[in-house]
């Protein structure tokens, strides 16, 4: 007979956090593998380059050989991190690896040369709750269906791949509105789970912030069709009565996160007022603002590494006919810009 055993944890990784689950957990030796499951696994290495976890409050904790973690199982697809995949089963004494920050735990399909081998895990169990194994999908929000044209308006802040400074773009967008006087609430769509995006909103002023996690989703490379998610992080978004919504989607318009299923929803695309690109060179730049112009999405302003300095900016204006604003050295000037498309006025709400 599997009774339950009872673990003190280690680490808890912030991709757990719908289940809210304390540092002392039982677990079931009997396994299952679906995505989304907590698991509690031990640490059989370490990684001085990518060898922490984010914790459910947000605070980094360095992973150390022999630490009980619980993770969530889960996907990933980064352009400069780990390639993973759900196990199509899942036993006690199984090694798989720790894809990301967030705790998401999975197969490895493909190092990072610069990052090297992902830490190696130990599976010791599946988490339970009253005698259910736990799924972070049981804790999602309510599906929304199409939003209402007469919402708050949209700002899209999109890429060209991961690391392109969208999150950037956007706490800076959100800091200078809000100190404004704007009520400004934010999201992430698309991505790896992890809670440092949405926090880094918080911190710069976001009156409310939810993302995809919140769907009960570990990360979004399985989902096809991102657009019911999308609109149910908008409606959760909406109940704090915010002026504007600022979104970002992780990863790049091209990518294994479906960045592109957000952009051919029609009620979305209906609701966003203002487009930011973020690109890290000049072919991203010109790719970046074809590719979305071809969805319905033409690209108000660029941001990013492109704009660094006058060679970027001269081509995104001049030849692109798009306006360029870094969000490093322009923030107020990006945020103006965006403002003024929102329909916000300048040093009040609306």
């Amino acid at each position: 007979m599997n009774l339950p055993r009872r673990i003190t944890l280690d680490r808890i990784g912030s991709g757990t956090s719908p289940a809210r689950i304390s540092n002392i957990v039982e677990i079931s030796t009997e396994c299952r593998s679906l995505e989304g499951d907590v698991v509690v696994v031990r640490a059989l290495g370490e990684n001085r380059a990518y060898g922490e976890i984010e914790l459910p409050s947000g605070r980094m904790a360095r992973v150390v050989r022999g630490n009980l973690i619980a993770g969530v199982l889960g996907a990933r697809r980064a352009l400069h991190g780990y390639m993973g995949h759900v196990p199509e089963t899942v036993a006690v004494g199984d090694h798989l690896s720790l894809l990301n920050i967030g705790g998401v735990i999975g197969i490895c399909d493909a190092p990072n040369r610069d990052l090297g081998p992902p830490i190696t895990v130990e599976v010791l169990g599946n988490v339970t709750r009253g005698g259910k194994l736990l799924n972070i999908g049981d804790f999602a929000l309510p599906s929304r269906g199409p939003l209402e044209p007469s919402g708050p308006p949209l700002l899209l802040i999109v890429g060209t791949c991961m690391n392109s400074g969208k999150t950037y773009a956007a706490t800076e967008i959100i800091r200078v509105l809000s100190v404004a006087g704007h009520r400004i609430a934010a999201g992430k769509l698309s991505g790896v789970a992890a809670l440092r995006d949405v926090l880094k909103m918080a911190d710069n002023g976001a009156i409310a912030t939810s993302s995809f996690l919140e769907c009960g989703l570990p990360s979004t490379v399985n989902t096809v069709d991102l657009a019911a998610v999308a609109r149910t992080v908008i409606g959760q978004l909406e109940k704090s009565s915010p002026d504007a919504i600022v979104l970002e989607l992780g990863d790049g318009i091209i990518g294994g996160y479906h960045v592109d299923s957000i952009l051919a929803d029609a009620s979305i695309l209906a609701r966003t007022r203002v487009r930011v690109l973020c690109a890290n060179d000049l072919v991203g730049a010109w790719g970046g603002a074809q590719f979305m112009a071809e969805r319905g999405h033409a690209v108000d302003v660029m941001s990013g590494p492109v704009t660094d300095n006058a060679v970027g900016t001269t081509y995104i204006r001049g030849t692109l006919g798009i306006e360029a604003a870094n969000a490093r050295l322009e923030a107020e000037s990006l945020a103006r810009f965006v403002a003024a498309k929102l329909g916000l006025r300048e040093g009040a709400s609306p």
